[in-house]
């Protein structure tokens, strides 16, 4: 039988594909060094280095935090309920 048949959802939908890309950006933003290792603009005198960086924790926990929230929202679907 197929699984549209059975009423499985498959593995990778739309949704799970932003999930995946919320979690992956941060690191591709702090591998990709070239893109930061420099000191100009300054931010309150802050060189733009490390001032880029803990930015990226703020916005990295605003990432996880959707993440999470549609990790919740596709657990739900895929179980029938609307139990939170």
């Amino acid at each position: 039988m197929s699984e549209a048949t059975q009423g499985k959802q498959p593995p990778i939908t739309p949704l799970r594909v932003v999930i995946a890309l919320c979690l992956v950006a941060p690191f591709v933003a702090m591998l990709w060094v070239s893109s930061y290792a420099k000191t100009e603009p300054l931010f309150a005198g802050i060189p733009f280095f490390y001032w880029y960086q803990m930015l990226w924790v703020l916005v990295s926990t605003l990432l996880t935090m959707i993440a999470y929230k549609l990790w919740q929202r596709d657990q739900r679907d895929r179980k029938g309920g609307d139990a939170r």
